[in-house]
């Protein structure tokens, strides 16, 4: 179990630090939602989360989040399922996460689609914003064609953009540049104007390029434990 006040400490020095960045922004803090990234730490760290007053949780490995999910099912917790997610378990994430933010693949917009969803899932599409193909996403050439593919998916919500800023150098070009992209997608798709981006380190300059959605994690965690 982790240090109950060091945990809320971090927490309220990090929610300070999205406030003040908003403010240098002139950005509604409203506007912002603050995504806990959980990986790797147990269900109890999230129930304590949740007894701070956290409702927004991530998860990027479905082996883990969906035992975690189910054994926090008491809890009005909403999940985000962040990380790189295979078609074929695809189906049993929408079962347990409210969004999926790595949406970069047809497969994926097929095996997340359904008929009888009685509540939409929604969806942030995964942009590459570097030069390597192993990091995931859509390139942005083929942004917007994939964007209509996406809207046009049953049972399935657009909301937006989900990018991961390259790493060792400043990340506020490449979130400038999907903010870029993000209007023209919006202008497609007016209730596609979500930006899922900036993390731990990064999540001031994500607020100045107009970030919605930020995914935090060991800056409020603390270190992740060994998993093996």
């Amino acid at each position: 179990m982790a240090d109950a006040s060091s945990l809320e400490q971090r927490l309220a020095d990090i929610d300070g630090q999205i406030a003040d960045a908003a403010r240098a922004a002139s950005r509604d803090l409203s506007s912002i939602t603050r995504i806990v990234i959980t990986k790797f730490h147990p269900a109890s760290l999230v129930r304590e989360l949740y007894g701070l007053g956290v409702r927004d949780f991530g998860e990027n490995r479905h082996q883990e989040a969906q035992p975690k999910a189910a054994e926090l099912v008491d809890l009005d917790a909403r999940w985000s399922f962040v990380g790189q997610l295979q078609s074929k378990k695809a189906r049993q994430v929408r079962s347990y996460c409210h969004a999926v933010h790595s949406v970069d693949r047809d497969s994926l917009i097929t095996a997340l689609s359904s008929e009888d969803a009685v509540v939409p899932l929604d969806v942030f599409i995964q942009v590459n914003l570097t030069d390597d193909p192993a990091r995931g996403g859509v390139v942005p050439s083929e942004l917007e064609a994939f964007a209509d593919r996406v809207a046009n998916a049953s049972g399935i919500e657009l909301r937006g953009l989900m990018g991961v800023a390259p790493l060792e150098v400043d990340p506020r070009p490449a979130f400038a540049a999907l903010r870029s992209l993000s209007e023209r997608i919006g202008a497609q798709h007016p209730h596609a104007r979500a930006l899922s981006m900036g993390m731990s380190g990064d999540f001031a300059q994500a607020i100045a390029e107009g970030a919605t959605h930020l995914r935090i994690g060991t800056a409020i965690t603390g270190k992740r434990p060994d998993h093996g």
